[in-house]
């Protein structure tokens, strides 16, 4: 991670933006307790009612999420103080007065504790007035550098050109987080495409994973890593017209889509014919069912002894299996033999009956 000033290293967390659906709350459900305190879900909501707040209420304790209610309008609403859940609001450059001032209520509240979220696609100014505003933020929210967490959102990446063009934008901005002490500095990025709905079916369709491509260029910074789950950086992208059974399945360095249409219209069949072909693949993991809560679930369809699930499970299984994902290449040996940081692989809790054989 980038020290603090004063030389302090910050602890590794990794910061996935979501956008709090069904299926990522269970996927972040089924964490495993040791490693909560590594993971650190910003959640960017569209609309703030009853059931998301309970469900923000009901997540694995010491996991501590940030919540963005930028795209909120100034009201009761977006005052995260009355919601009575444990969390830390989402400081963006461009709020007002009266949100700063209720987001320093918030952060005072409970973990005394903000993030700053630098979007570098949106948030174009010079050093002198990127400093002039984060001093406005300080100044109303009531809030020490030491008491945020910078993070510098890079949007979407889609292919070797973006990660090109934002890497320099990036850097700039991670030097001139130099200058104060943030807690911790991380870079976010998403890769995965708006819409899946062009790709092939029946087959597994290999797609880079271009944010991690870049958090990799920018390593030398010492940054922490974030990026957008399994789903895409574009806003309000609208997937629900896609019924085919889909399941995201991140590997080290790509995404393998499965959108199967196979065996006409019976979802339990097609879900089995996706889950059999899955963990049958190379990119199925050594630890097989044990590596995630997601992938026993994908096994036991694989296995036909589970129902087909619906788009909220398959973006929970799709879920589960990233975040364990990200968690083990983070704590891998970086270059030159050091590990990167953090306690062993993860495993989410593991299913009863033990090491079941794969299928084949």
């Amino acid at each position: 991670m980038m020290p603090a000033r004063g030389g302090r290293v910050t602890e590794p967390v990794y910061r996935p933006v979501l956008a709090a659906r069904r299926g990522e709350l269970e996927a972040l459900g089924h964490l495993d307790g040791v490693h909560v305190p590594l993971v650190a879900p910003i959640f960017q909501l569209s609309t703030a009612d009853v059931s998301t707040v309970d469900s923000l209420g009901r997540l694995p304790a010491g996991l501590l999420p940030a919540v963005d209610v930028s795209a909120l309008p100034d009201g009761a609403e977006a005052e995260l103080a009355r919601w009575g859940v444990p969390l830390m609001p989402v400081i963006c450059l461009t709020d007002g007065e009266r949100r700063l001032v209720a987001h320093g209520i918030t952060a005072r509240a409970y973990a005394g504790r903000a993030v700053v979220r630098l979007r570098i696609g949106q948030d174009r100014a010079g050093p002198h007035a990127t400093n002039a505003v984060v001093e406005r933020i300080w100044r109303y929210a009531r809030l020490a550098p030491e008491q945020c967490d910078l993070l510098v959102d890079c949007g979407e990446v889609g292919c070797p050109a973006d990660v090109r063009a934002v890497e320099p934008r990036a850097r700039r901005a991670l030097e001139w987080a130099r200058r104060h002490a943030w807690c911790s500095v991380s870079v976010v990025a998403g890769g995965m495409p708006p819409a899946l709905s062009r790709l092939p079916t029946d087959e597994p369709v290999r797609l880079c994973r271009w944010d991690w491509l870049l958090w990799q260029r920018l390593a030398d910074l010492g940054v922490g890593f974030g990026d957008y789950g399994v789903a895409s950086a574009v806003p309000d992208v609208d997937s629900s017209a896609d019924r085919l059974p889909t399941v995201r399945y991140t590997g080290d360095d790509a995404w393998w889509i499965y959108r199967w249409s196979r065996r006409g219209g019976r979802g339990d069949q097609r879900v089995a014919d996706l889950c059999r072909a899955l963990v049958s693949a190379p990119h199925w993991p050594p630890a097989g069912a044990t590596f995630s809560w997601g992938d026993h679930e994908i096994f036991r369809r694989a296995r036909r002894v589970a129902g087909a699930g619906s788009t909220a499970n398959w973006l929970a299984w799709s879920t589960s299996h990233h975040l364990a994902q990200v968690l083990t290449a983070l704590h891998q040996p970086a270059r030159g033999g050091e590990p990167r940081s953090g306690p062993p692989p993860p495993r989410s809790r593991a299913p009863r009956g033990g090491q079941p054989r794969r299928v084949g």
